[in-house]
């Protein structure tokens, strides 16, 4: 007859929830996996993969019971890790809807805006046409898979119960942030550039027409060099583009790094 201790149930209950933490977090958070149109059944379905997949494989788990202070201690960690590491990923999508909302805005289309349903919020239509192209470049360079495997790698890099979120994790996310922000300004200064010249050369042509109707002539001019603009630049985004998911990838990465500090 097979027997089973309380010590024992804990220990496989701990092998299995903790994981399962880091890696729900991380699904629920990053792009793509944590679209809301992505049914939840799946998303709880792949993290109960990953899971299976990689529990047998982690280092030695710390003898704590998971419905202690500290197991739950252990828990939340495990939760805000996998956060922290699906926003590095967040925020590449997000410097990409910026510089199309950036664009947008010179275009004369700032009115025109759609509901994101990954944001939960209404982004303007140009950058929500630039959130589908980075959503498709991200697809397309398996940064998904990539994705998982650093989340992997991150249980070597940073054990369970080696610690939480430090200061230098904290510090570099913050700094990832202005990175990102940099890319963005990056990314739209074609378009903002080939759209400033126009709004000079209408204001030199309003200063030598007055009577000319600057509305009437201004608003299709500027979408129309926006539109042509933004033809012959999507080509040259390319390889921007799969820069930032690289250097997202590895900030993933550091951030699980960076966070090692003294076990509870």
């Amino acid at each position: 007859m097979i027997s089973i201790n309380s010590a024992e149930l804990n220990a496989w209950l701990a092998a299995f929830l903790w994981p399962l933490s880091r890696i729900l977090a991380l699904i629920a958070s990053a792009p793509v996996t944590g679209n809301p149109s992505v049914p939840l059944r799946i998303r709880i379905g792949l993290a109960l993969m990953i899971t299976l997949a990689v529990a047998p494989a982690l280092a030695p788990l710390p003898p704590v019971d998971p419905g202690s202070g500290a197991g739950l201690l252990i828990l939340a960690q495990q939760v805000v890790i996998g956060l922290a590491m699906g926003l590095v990923m967040r925020m590449v999508f997000a410097a990409v809807e910026m510089a199309g909302e950036l664009v947008g805005l010179q275009m004369g289309l700032g009115f025109a805006t759609f509901i994101d349903p990954q944001s939960a919020g209404s982004i303007p239509i140009v950058g929500s046409f630039l959130s589908l192209i980075v959503t498709l470049a991200f697809l397309a360079l398996d940064g998904h898979l990539a994705m998982i495997a650093l989340l992997v790698q991150s249980f070597t890099a940073l054990p369970i119960g080696a610690g939480g979120m430090a200061a230098p994790a904290l510090i570099t996310l913050a700094q990832w942030g202005g990175e990102i922000f940099f890319a963005s300004l990056l990314l739209s200064l074609p378009l903002l550039a080939a759209l400033l010249i126009t709004n000079l050369a209408l204001g030199i042509l309003t200063r030598a027409a007055p009577q000319l109707n600057i509305f009437a002539v201004g608003f299709p001019l500027t979408l129309a060099i926006g539109m042509l603009v933004l033809a012959l630049a999507l080509p040259y985004f390319a390889p921007l583009l799969e820069r930032m998911v690289h250097d997202g990838l590895q900030m993933m990465l550091q951030i699980a790094e960076r966070s090692r500090i003294n076990p509870p």
